[in-house]
């Protein structure tokens, strides 16, 4: 699975990033906003791992802009924040984010979440007229 990593934190980044690896999926990743939006757009992954507070346009912006995209509308987004109380469940799902993850993530878990999203997405797409 390709996997585009949007995080600012260079640890987080590698970690998420080598996790994914070992796992067998294909990881490329940006540091910003911005540049998060043009790696989806040339990249086409298969699912995105978002970082909220980001530099630049945060993760919530991102995702409005990914879903506005005719290209990414139907990317799953897997939102990633250190800041639960800034950034609330129900306002993550309304802005188009496909599933919420609190820092730190168990990189244990961290594949199987992620290809959960993307199969329950899957289903929703093919149950879709």
């Amino acid at each position: 699975m390709k996997i585009l990593v949007i995080e600012d934190n260079p640890t987080d980044a590698r970690l998420a990033g080598a996790v994914l690896r070992i796992d067998g999926h294909h990881v490329t990743d940006s540091p910003s906003g911005e540049g998060g939006l043009s790696a989806a757009m040339s990249e086409r992954p298969d699912v995105i791992l978002l970082d909220l507070r980001l530099p630049g346009i945060n993760g919530l912006e991102v995702t409005r802009a990914l879903r506005r995209d005719p290209r990414t509308c139907a990317t799953p987004i897997v939102a990633v924040t250190s800041y639960p109380e800034q950034y609330l469940r129900d306002e993550l799902l309304a802005a188009g984010c496909d599933a919420y993850l609190v820092k730190p993530v168990d990189t244990r878990e961290l594949s199987r979440k992620i290809e959960n999203v993307v199969h329950r997405k899957e289903q929703e797409r093919r149950l879709e007229p």
